[in-house]
């Protein structure tokens, strides 16, 4: 029984119907980010939803590639390395953090957040994060579950071809 049991639920686990598993299924949320061109698209019900400029790292390695999962969420998030508190005019994270488990981290290292620096925007900048306009940040935060697929990709290709893909538009 419970070797029966413990097939199960690793079966469960490793499935596309588990959040953590590989893929979004048709109709989920899904976000991409396209660094070669700086740009943000949010796709939802089988649709690309919208498209927003961000800025990425100031050298190609930086934000790193890859498909991963939107692991930590936070309103007015603290800046550790600068003791900022969140709210204030001098953090650089914004009014938003959207954490992503990148390079086995646990979604409190990279993200999509805003900015206090709204003229990097489309630039490449960042240490690693995505950032984007507080307000396009803010208006992104309830649509995105934590469990939600983020692919940060170097390409030509479309959004719609990219969510096809990787399996978010039918």
């Amino acid at each position: 029984m419970i070797k029966i049991l413990s097939h199960i639920l690793i079966a469960f686990f490793i499935s596309p119907f588990w959040p953590l598993g590989p893929n979004p299924l048709p109709g989920d949320p899904f976000v991409i980010v396209n660094k070669s061109k700086n740009e943000l698209a949010f796709i939802n019900e089988n649709k690309v939803q919208t498209v927003v400029s961000v800025g990425t790292g100031k050298t190609q390695d930086l934000t790193p590639e890859g498909l991963f999962t939107i692991t930590v969420k936070a309103k007015d998030p603290y800046f550790r390395k600068g003791n900022i508190p969140g709210g204030d005019p001098k953090n650089p994270l914004g009014a938003r953090w959207i954490g992503f488990d990148a390079k086995g981290t646990d979604g409190r290292t990279f993200g999509i957040h805003g900015t206090n620096q709204p003229s990097s925007i489309g630039k490449y900048v960042s240490q690693g994060c995505i950032r984007t306009q507080n307000e396009v940040v803010s208006s992104l935060f309830p649509l995105i579950p934590i469990g939600t697929k983020i692919l940060v990709i170097s390409t030509k290709k479309s959004y719609e071809i990219l969510a096809q893909d990787y399996g978010a538009i039918q």
